[in-house]
């Protein structure tokens, strides 16, 4: 099995904190994703937005989009692995968490991140399988 660093996308787009949801809908139109990391003003990783985030917990919560900035959607801290755990414990962290993405950080920087179409393209359809049966269950 592979580890995060192979798993990994490296073309990440990042969305400041302070950037509104419609602001960051454009930006997932534009470079064609559904989830961006959001760092705050001094760099620093925050969170993720998912275009979910954006249709439930805003638009359909009655939010202005042009006036709701991110930071006043996103809850929590991003998941997050090193860039040498094994592909089995990517599977834990998600898993365990019971999200479709994780951030892949060494020392705070953000290296990339490991979403299911990452794992498809990578792991045994076994691997997969359960990873699917794990996340979606509950």
């Amino acid at each position: 099995m592979a580890d995060a660093r192979t798993l990994m996308s490296t073309d990440v787009q990042c969305i400041p904190a302070e950037e509104t949801v419609d602001r960051a809908a454009q930006v997932m139109r534009e470079h064609d994703v559904g989830a961006l990391p959001v760092k705050s003003a001094d760099g620093a990783l925050i969170g993720i937005v998912t275009d979910r985030d954006l249709v439930v917990r805003a638009i359909a919560a009655g939010k202005a989009p042009d006036r709701t900035t991110l930071a006043d959607l996103i809850e929590g801290t991003p998941v997050a692995v090193a860039p040498g755990a094994h592909s089995t414990e990517v599977l834990q962290a998600m898993g365990n968490a019971q999200v479709r993405r994780v951030v892949v950080v060494d020392d705070g920087d953000l290296l990339g991140i490991i979403s299911e179409a990452d794992l498809a393209r990578h792991l045994a359809d076994e691997d997969l399988a359960a990873f699917v049966r794990r996340v979606y269950q509950g």
